[in-house]
């Protein structure tokens, strides 16, 4: 999908489709108005005829208007006047290409007269996520399901400041997308070694990109991570990924749990929705494109990212119920469910995190727990946290960016859950407050570090999806999110 800047009387002769944003109540923008002038008011005819208020994300369209070349006028609602900030124009650009996607108009041009350049920008951030799909395995779709939207077109007053301030948005998106193909493929396409592979691509970007297999990781002492590994043929990795942006100062780190496929191992799942488990790397993928995106912007500052990747299979060398791993930090871990298999995998890697690189802080994204989405729904991620300024920073990132987070609480008292009479504890704590005792069995392998867990197993992946900017799938949750954290907070 192309998005282009384009100068307003340049985007004249268009004669595809073209957007324009109606505030509520009806009141036009100046791209409205514009439209409305050249159509000889026909804009304002079809908003009275059809009792549009302009609320927002609802949608008006005019087909063949008079007086424009254009083959039809899409009118979108963006609420309130006084709350129309960045935000609000990426959803309503977001709407607009839904909406248009399968029209049969090749082009669409948002009128954006008079928007300074950061809601210019976030209006072809918003065409770019909404445009998202992955479709690289479809090879019998119907000409009619394809989007007919090649080319987005904003139009603006100063084309190069618009430019300007879409590009660290470029390569946030650029991000984004990176993360939703790597959650999208199937696990036969992906698995660790593969996913390794496209991470260690990423060194022509400026990362620094290790890979450790399992011979490494066994004389690291990675017994918590390698358990999981062992019933598939599929080698377990550990990729570690460096961005220095920042001078000397310690990196921020960034852990991953990358199930590449989770079948619950000897604990097996369900086969109902078991296709799905290709996503339970979603947290590693969401690592992985965020240290995409913090390169593509040139972000200043020292990051980290640890990609924990095995498969969670059931065959005769599979991890059995009752077994006892030994982690990296020398603490025993009676597995008494193997589908509990995700804070395994990072209870090595944020071992191997602080011993090895002392950062400043650490954050670990996982599809964990099914209980976080009992608990939470679709739209939030479980936050937990050691530090209340960390906590803070999190939260504000997440309602900046919408990939919102809802902290909860670590409460000592639930660590007895995990009790074992056979080792130092064990992997889970039984169905009362399921994710919060996997926080607390992560927290054990977190030593004096301010640290964050997100829980995302509900949000990684939407089906369906209720925002624009999210088709359905893989949502690249987590990477808006510490893209946003970073720059807010720790960038030189």
């Amino acid at each position: 999908m192309d998005v282009e800047f384009v100068s307003i009387a340049d985007a004249e002769g268009d004669a595809g489709a073209w957007v324009a944003a109606v505030l509520e109540g009806g009141a036009l923008t100046a791209g409205a108005q514009r439209l409305n002038g050249a159509t000889d008011g026909a804009v304002e005819r079809a908003i009275a005829a059809a009792a549009f208020t302009g609320a927002r994300g609802k949608v008006l369209e005019l087909i063949a208007p008079p007086g424009v070349p254009a083959a039809r006028i899409l009118l979108v609602g963006a609420g309130p006047q006084g709350d129309v900030g960045p935000g609000v124009v990426e959803l309503v650009a977001a709407e607009a290409y839904r909406a248009l996607k399968t029209s049969g108009a090749a082009t669409m041009t948002l009128a954006l007269d008079g928007a300074p350049p950061p809601l210019a920008a976030a209006t072809a951030l918003g065409v770019r996520l909404a445009a998202y799909r992955f479709d690289r395995y479809r090879t019998q779709e119907k000409a009619d399901a394809k989007p007919s939207i090649r080319t987005a077109r904003v139009a603006v007053a100063d084309v190069e400041a618009a430019r300007a301030a879409f590009a660290p948005l470029a390569a946030l998106a650029d991000g984004v997308t990176f993360t939703r193909d790597l959650v999208s493929e199937p696990a036969n396409i992906l698995y660790p070694a593969e996913f390794a592979r496209r991470v260690k691509a990423l060194e022509s970007m400026g990362l620094d990109v290790e890979i450790l297999g399992e011979a490494e990781m066994t004389k690291l002492g990675m017994g918590a991570l390698l358990g999981v590994g062992q019933g598939s043929e599929r080698e377990s990795q550990l990729a570690v990924i460096q961005w220095k942006g920042g001078g000397d100062t310690p990196p921020l780190a960034f852990i991953g749990k990358g199930v590449c496929f989770d079948t619950g191992g000897i604990s097996l799942k369900p086969a109902d929705g078991m296709e799905e488990m290709k996503w339970d790397m979603g947290g590693a993928g969401a690592v992985a494109g965020l240290m995409h995106t913090l390169a593509a912007r040139k972000a200043k500052v020292n990051a980290v990212g640890i990609l924990g990747l095995v498969e969670n299979m059931p065959d005769g060398n599979a991890q059995r119920p009752g077994d006892i791993v030994t982690s990296m930090s020398g603490q025993t871990v009676e597995v008494i469910n193997t589908d509990a298999e995700g804070r395994l995998v990072l209870a090595d890697a944020l071992w191997y995190v602080q011993q090895r690189f002392k950062p400043r802080l650490m954050v670990d994204l996982a599809t964990l727990t099914g209980a976080i989405i009992i608990s939470l729904g679709h739209d939030l991620a479980g936050l937990f946290c050691n530090n209340d300024v960390l906590a803070d920073q999190l939260l504000a990132a997440g309602k900046a960016s919408r990939d919102e987070l809802w902290r909860l609480p670590l409460p000592e008292a639930y660590e007895k859950q995990l009790e074992s009479l056979a080792a130092d504890f064990k992997n889970i704590g039984g169905r009362p407050a399921g994710s919060i005792t996997a926080a607390l069995f992560l927290q054990k392998f977190v030593r004096d570090t301010p640290w964050a867990h997100l829980d995302i197993a509900a949000v990684a992946w939407r089906k369906p999806s209720t925002i624009a900017t999210i088709p359905e799938g893989a949502s690249g949750f987590g990477v808006r999110l510490l893209n946003q954290f970073v720059a807010d907070n720790y960038e030189s």
